[in-house]
C-alpha cells in the first residue's frame, strides 16, 4: 500500500497517555489537548505554520509536572514524523525559516537525515510562559529530533519577551519541518548519495 504520508502513534506509560495523529500533506488544522494549554498553543502554531494537520491528546502525571507530559508528546510526534515520511524517497529533506516575533528573531533548520542531534540556543527571561516551564521547550525538541531521527537546529538569535521567544521557536520549527518534509518534484528516489536516509 502507497504511503499516504500519515501516521498514528499510541504511547502508554505509567506517567503519560500520548496519542498522536499526523498529516503531512495537510492544511494546518490541529487538534491538541495536553492539560498544559500554552503548550497546546504552540503544538497548534507547529501545525498551523508546517501546513501538518495533527492531533495530540496526552493524560500526564501533571500533579508531579509538566516534563513527562511535553517530553512524551514530543517522543510520539517525532515517531509520527518517521513513520509519515516512509522511505523519504521524493522529500526535500532539508528545511530553513527565519520568524520575527516583534523584538524577537527565531531560526530553526533541519535535516530529515536519519541521523538524530539537536542543538538549542536559547536563554529565557522567565521560568514560565503560562502552565509552561521554558526549560521543557528544549526537551520536547529534543524528544522530537530523536524520535524523528533529523537534525534540527533552533534558536533565538535575539530577543527580550519569553512567550515571543517560544512562540518563534515553534512557528519556525513548524516552516523548517514543512519545507524539509515537501516533496519535490525534482528528487528522484532517496536525497542521498548514500541511497538511504
Amino acid at each position: 500500500m502507497k504511503n499516504r504520508r500519515v501516521a498514528e502513534v499510541s504511547r502508554r506509560t505509567k506517567e503519560t497517555d500520548v496519542f498522536v495523529k499526523l498529516k503531512l500533506d495537510g492544511k494546518g488544522s490541529s487538534k491538541i489537548a495536553t492539560g498544559i494549554y500554552f503548550f497546546d498553543h504552540m503544538l497548534s502554531l507547529l501545525a498551523k505554520h508546517g501546513l501538518f494537520d495533527l492531533e495530540v491528546g496526552c493524560e500526564g502525571d501533571l500533579e508531579v509536572d509538566g516534563h513527562h507530559t511535553v517530553e512524551d508528546v514530543g517522543i510520539a510526534l517525532g515517531e509520527a514524523f518517521g513513520q509519515a515520511l516512509g522511505s523519504k524517497e521524493g522529500i526535500t529533506r532539508y528545511g530553513m525559516a527565519y520568524v520575527p516575533m516583534d523584538e524577537t528573531l527565531g531560526r530553526a533548520v533541519v535535516d530529515f537525515s536519519g541521523r538524530s542531534f539537536l542543538v538549542c540556543k536559547a536563554k529565557f527571561s522567565a521560568e514560565r510562559v503560562g502552565e509552561l516551564n521554558t526549560e521543557l521547550v528544549e526537551e520536547f525538541f529534543r524528544a522530537l529530533a530523536v524520535h524523528g531521527k533529523m537534525n534540527l537546529h533552533i534558536e533565538i538569535l535575539y530577543g527580550r519577551n519569553s512567550h515571543h521567544m517560544v512562540e518563534a521557536m515553534f512557528k519556525s520549527a513548524g516552516r523548517a519541518l514543512c519545507q524539509a518534509a515537501a516533496k519535490d518534484s525534482q528528487v528522484k528516489g532517496v536525497p542521498s548519495t548514500k541511497g538511504i536516509l
